[in-house]
């Protein structure tokens, strides 16, 4: 059985608040779901008819995205990137731009100037993952993964910050605490 959008975990609240935006900046070049995983954010765009980029090095990931998008999102709204951002040899997004990049649950910090240069001016990121305070909660608890106290809002210094939010909250009705931060920002 093909799984339909609506099985895949939800996606983050932050899009469905920013979606207009993302909408209007998504005529011509594609949204970047960067390390993608299951696709659960990049689906959501792609259904409301965004074009999308998932872009992940787990190959069996970006099947399931494929077979999901073919009943669950209109035709030619998605594309498939398999490649591995932290192979030190390349830098994947040097010739790339995008309308938006969207990081989910991913740090890997030599990316963050890649990330900003790939975006179009007056484009945004949307970014929200792990901070120091995480452990307490579960995993990652490996300080490469986790952000410092507002290192989101240092990274994009100089951008239009439109949202920022750092702190614990809960991820749903027993099921536990996240401590996490989150940015949306546009490129001057």
């Amino acid at each position: 059985m093909i799984p339909n959008i609506d099985t895949v975990e939800p996606h983050s609240s932050l899009l469905t608040e920013y979606l207009a935006e993302v909408k209007k900046l998504s005529t011509e070049l594609s949204v970047l779901d960067l390390a993608c995983g299951s696709g659960r954010n990049g689906l959501y765009l792609a259904s409301n008819d965004i074009s999308v980029t998932f872009a992940d090095r787990n190959k069996m990931s970006l099947d399931k995205i494929s077979d999901t998008s073919v009943n669950s999102v209109p035709s030619g709204k998605t594309e498939l990137w398999q490649v591995d951002f932290e192979d030190e040899n390349t830098s994947p997004l040097s010739d790339k731009c995008f309308s938006a990049v969207i990081v989910y649950r991913y740090l890997h910090r030599p990316l963050f100037e890649s990330i900003k240069t790939s975006i179009q001016p007056g484009g945004l990121v949307i970014y929200e993952t792990f901070t120091t305070e995480h452990p307490q909660f579960g995993r990652p608890k490996n300080p490469n993964f986790l952000l410092k106290h507002n290192e989101l809002l240092q990274q994009f210094s100089g951008w239009e910050v439109l949202h920022y939010f750092e702190g614990i909250v809960s991820k749903g009705e027993g099921q536990g605490s996240q401590a996490i931060a989150q940015i949306v920002a546009r490129k001057p």
